[in-house]
């Protein structure tokens, strides 16, 4: 599918880079079954601590809500639920909800961040378009992430960022960067904190990702594309 290219087009949230792509809404709709038998069949051991988290379907999944992850823990993974965006370095920042992959080996605190789908937008008017990747052929995939501490009511809690690189030709139209979407044989090389980083850190094949235009059918009152100005989540 072509799209238009969008001049001009500067990002809601983030540093207002011209033509930046940043993750900042995503769903997950995973039949736990289905989640628990992919990590089996990949023998990858998964440890669920305090009990298997809520995998509701949620459409829309927002900067500062918390949401599953599956954080390295040789010889697996544990699952757990983790807030979206890690403390900002400098204060009254805002939070970390992506951060660049180039040039790190993140020889720690690495996760997996399960998605059935993410939503880029464009346009500067309101509402802005909205367009729902998904991966080709598969109901699901995981996001390379990592985690580490953000902030919630002045307490420091468990959180995780996803992983950006320059986009593959299934985004770049829309936008410059994406997040890194690991294809399952590499899931448990990322958990291995061992494994060279770069190795796996690269932008989509094209026709991994398949895009339609996703309109909403209504915007709720208040609702933002985008988190409100000021908390706008940042890129590192």
């Amino acid at each position: 599918m072509a799209f238009p290219r969008t001049a001009g087009y500067i990002l809601a949230i983030g540093g207002g880079l011209k033509g930046a792509g940043m993750c900042n809404d995503y769903g997950i709709d995973i039949p736990f079954r289905l989640f628990v038998e992919a990590f089996n069949d990949l023998r990858i051991p998964l440890d669920f601590a305090g009990g298997a988290p809520n995998l509701e379907p949620r459409d829309e999944i927002w900067p500062t809500e918390r949401a599953p992850v599956i954080a390295a823990a040789p010889p697996g993974g544990r699952l757990e639920m983790m807030r979206w965006g890690l403390s900002p370095g400098r204060p009254k920042g805002a939070p970390v909800i992506n951060m660049r992959g180039e040039g790190r080996e993140f020889s720690k605190g690495r996760c997996l961040v399960p998605a059935s789908h993410f939503y880029e937008f464009t346009g500067s008017g309101s509402p802005r378009t909205r367009w729902r990747f998904t991966k080709a052929g598969e109901g699901w995939f995981c996001i390379a992430g990592v985690v580490g501490t953000g902030m919630s009511d002045g307490q420091n809690v468990p959180a995780f960022t996803m992983l950006t690189v320059p986009a593959g030709p299934d985004v770049a139209p829309l936008h410059d960067r994406q997040i890194v979407i690991l294809e399952r044989r590499d899931w448990a090389a990322w958990l291995d904190c061992q494994t060279p980083a770069q190795a796996l850190l690269k932008p989509s094949a094209a026709g991994v990702l398949s895009v339609v235009a996703a309109p909403r059918a209504s915007k709720p009152e208040g609702l933002f594309e985008g988190p409100a100005p000021a908390s706008r989540p940042v890129q590192n």
